[in-house]
C-alpha cells in the first residue's frame, strides 16, 4: 500500500471523562464534523501551527 504525500499517521491518545466524551460527540455531531477533525480545530485555536501546505 503506498502511503499519500499529506496523510496523517501519527495517532495522539487522550484520556477523557465519560461527560468530556458526550460533550465532544455531542458537539461534533452538532457542527458535522468527526471527532479528530473536531480535536484537531480545537488544538489549532490552543497552539496554532503552519500547515503543510
Amino acid at each position: 500500500m503506498k502511503k499519500k504525500d499529506n496523510a496523517r499517521y501519527h495517532v495522539l491518545s487522550v484520556r477523557v471523562s465519560r461527560e468530556e466524551r458526550e460533550t465532544i460527540e455531542k458537539i461534533s455531531k452538532e457542527v458535522n464534523m468527526k471527532v479528530s477533525d473536531l480535536m484537531r480545530e480545537a488544538l489549532q485555536d490552543v497552539v496554532p501551527w503552519q500547515s503543510a501546505s
